[in-house]
């Protein structure tokens, strides 16, 4: 990793000096994760309730541009030139790279179907089995670290050779002991677990364009 990437974890904890104990762990998940999107690997990120809407919002952080315009390489702009040469510019001009990723919480029709027809506790594992590739990460999140269907998506990522992050509570919970690197946001209430959970995400999403989409 760049030292540029990097410094954005400090950064953070400069803003918010309770992260502090976060740090080493934040490091080791921003590696995990560079070394993904290094192999053309995605992110599979799962959780519930508001943590299925910072998986979202970790998403759309991702796929698009966040601090920067990241511009498609000048080889794809001819790739589009070729194929469509009325419309190239428009779309070279307005799309921009990507750090691929996918939420586990936002297909309905799958996880209601698999709810109903196998186990509830399962539709983000079998959606892991579906999509998970040894490249890949998940990133499980939980507040209280107890959530079954999280764990149970990280069990499966890790029998299929993915790494695994988990984001939680100050305790960790039972994913502590399941995930390869666990974040612990430094509080056992839900809502100061997650006022932590979108600062330290916004961290690794800058710092992850920082390291490809950077200078």
């Amino acid at each position: 990793m760049k030292y540029t990437t990097k410094q954005h974890v400090d950064d953070l904890i400069g803003r918010y000096p309770a992260l502090s104990v976060c740090r080493q762990d934040m490091l080791t998940a921003l590696g995990a994760l560079c070394r993904t999107y290094a192999k053309g690997g995605k992110l599979l990120v799962c959780g519930n309730g508001g943590s299925a809407s910072d998986a979202q919002h970790i998403v759309g952080e991702l796929m698009k541009g966040f601090l920067k315009k990241r511009p498609v390489p000048a080889a794809l702009r001819e790739k589009f030139r070729d194929v469509a040469p009325e419309s190239a510019d428009y779309l070279a001009d307005h799309l921009q790279g990507t750090l691929a990723a996918v939420s586990l919480v936002s297909e309905t029709a799958l996880t209601t179907a698999f709810a109903n027809d196998q186990a509830p506790d399962l539709a983000m594992a079998q959606q892991v089995l579906g999509l998970g590739r040894p490249e890949d990460t998940l990133l499980g999140i939980s507040t209280s670290g107890n959530s079954a269907n999280v764990i149970h998506a990280v069990t499966a990522a890790r029998a299929l050779g993915l790494a695994t992050i988990a984001l939680t509570g100050e305790t960790g919970g039972k994913l502590k002991g399941h995930a390869d690197v666990t974040i612990c946001a430094p509080s056992r209430e839900t809502y100061k677990i997650q006022e932590y959970h979108l600062p330290i995400y916004h961290a690794l999403c800058i710092a992850l364009e920082e390291e490809f989409f950077g200078e």
